[in-house]
């Protein structure tokens, strides 16, 4: 069978270039039966690591296994004072939530220095008739839930709140959690009503993390 020139050449330049696209090798060493050589070959490993930044308030995947996924589920909290509590300046724990009483779980995962959280609301709780409830009514608290130190909660304002910064160790890398109790302070009689809802009446408080 014949080849013609042209094939050839290609088959030639593809055998010299094989060298250049392999990255193990090879190294032999010979001596006398008497001697004991001794032969070296090289391997080069990467790691390359993605980048990633987990916010999880209320209902969400598990952070504690390191399968961290996006869950749309968004909750509701509800408070609801009786008519001998309203204005009393007595605390109303709410219902929902994904621990239940107005308490949800709050944790951040994130491997790129510092971490910057805020909330933000579009605007005082509304019953849709232009009567409102200011979200200083509506209080965070932070307490330790699996990590050593509870993950500070943003003081709810009508816009947006002051930033919290989780400063990173020296890994680089945070994992913080915490349940955040939430409850309406009750200090003030408001006209009657229901302020707020499943995302109407500037219901939604949005929280963000943000990071380098």
């Amino acid at each position: 069978m014949k080849i013609s020139i042209a094939v050839k050449s290609l088959l030639g330049a593809a055998s010299l270039a094989l060298p250049l696209l392999a990255f193990a090798e090879s190294n032999v060493q010979t001596g006398a039966a008497t001697s004991a050589p001794g032969a070296t070959a090289h391997v080069d490993f990467e790691v390359v690591i993605p980048k990633i930044l987990y916010l999880r308030v209320g209902t969400g995947s598990s952070y504690a296994t390191g399968a961290l996924s996006s869950t749309p589920t968004i909750d509701l909290i509800t408070f609801s004072p009786t008519s001998a509590q309203l204005g009393s300046g007595t605390a109303i724990a709410g219902t929902g939530g994904d621990l239940s009483g107005g308490v949800e779980t709050a944790a951040i995962v994130s491997n790129s220095g510092n971490v910057t959280l805020n909330a933000t609301a579009a605007g005082a709780l509304s019953n849709g008739n232009g009567d409102t409830i200011s979200y200083s009514q509506i209080t965070t608290t932070a307490s330790t839930l699996t990590s050593a130190t509870a993950l500070p909660a943003p003081v709810l304002t009508n816009t947006t709140s002051a930033n919290i910064v989780l400063t990173a160790p020296a890994t680089k890398v945070i994992t913080e959690d915490a349940k955040w109790t939430f409850a309406y302070a009750n200090t003030a009689i408001v006209l009657t009503g229901t302020y707020g809802g499943v995302n109407t009446n500037n219901s939604r408080v949005v929280y963000t993390a943000t990071m380098p």
